[in-house]
């Protein structure tokens, strides 16, 4: 069931690519490799066959590991196997193959379309920092809080916006983000240990930065 359902969303996601605009025969072949790699991915990583119960081990993402952090988003999502949007789709599978240009692209349309997305917004604050090679920039950020504000209780935006910051270089604005999100976290979270290590992590980054500072 699992792979027909990839299948069908592929098709859709196709289609719905081929309303949008007219492409050469080099487009066509860029839609199918990214469609591809979504479903390749969905093959290493998906197990249809499994009861839907979240998974209590986030994978370790930076925004140098696109499959990785595709993966993240769907565990902190709460829902099991392929995203039902099919530009949501594609979009993945144009991150897991490095493509973050495209994939924000198509995630811009997709926003325009349906404003009130917060996965679509989440994935697109992603593949700006990703295709900023980790950077967060205004355009990213944009895209973060335009999640937050679509689902406020969603882990997802603030998850990702700390890992952002973290990884700019930003470490007390991500220190603060993440124990906000930490002491809101229901105490059955199944990420909330895994934010918990993060946290931990970051704080003993942050005092040898400022054993660092104070040697100088």
């Amino acid at each position: 069931m699992g792979w027909i359902l990839a299948a069908a969303l592929a098709l859709v996601a196709f289609a719905l690519i081929a309303w949008l605009g007219k492409w050469k025969t080099e487009g066509w072949l860029a839609v199918g490799a990214a469609l591809l790699a979504g479903l390749a991915g969905y093959a290493a990583q998906g197990r249809p066959g499994l009861a839907g119960a979240p998974r209590y081990a986030i994978p370790e993402p930076t925004f140098e590991n696109p499959a990785a952090l595709v993966q993240a988003r769907i565990s902190l999502s709460g829902r099991p196997g392929l995203p039902s949007d099919p530009m949501l789709l594609m979009a993945d599978g144009y991150v897991r193959n490095g493509q973050f240009a495209d994939a924000a692209a198509i995630l811009r349309t997709a926003v325009e379309k349906d404003p009130n997305n917060a996965e679509d917004w989440l994935a697109l604050g992603n593949a700006l920092v990703a295709h900023a090679e980790g950077m967060l920039s205004p355009s990213a950020l944009y895209a973060y809080r335009k999640a937050a504000e679509a689902a406020p209780q969603a882990p997802g935006p603030p998850w990702f916006l700390g890992l952002a910051l973290a990884q700019s270089g930003q470490f007390d604005q991500a220190r603060a983000i993440w124990a906000q999100l930490l002491a809101q976290a229901p105490q059955d979270a199944p990420w909330r240990a895994d934010l918990a290590e993060k946290l931990q992590r970051l704080d003993a980054l942050i005092v040898r930065q400022q054993a660092m500072e104070a040697g100088k």
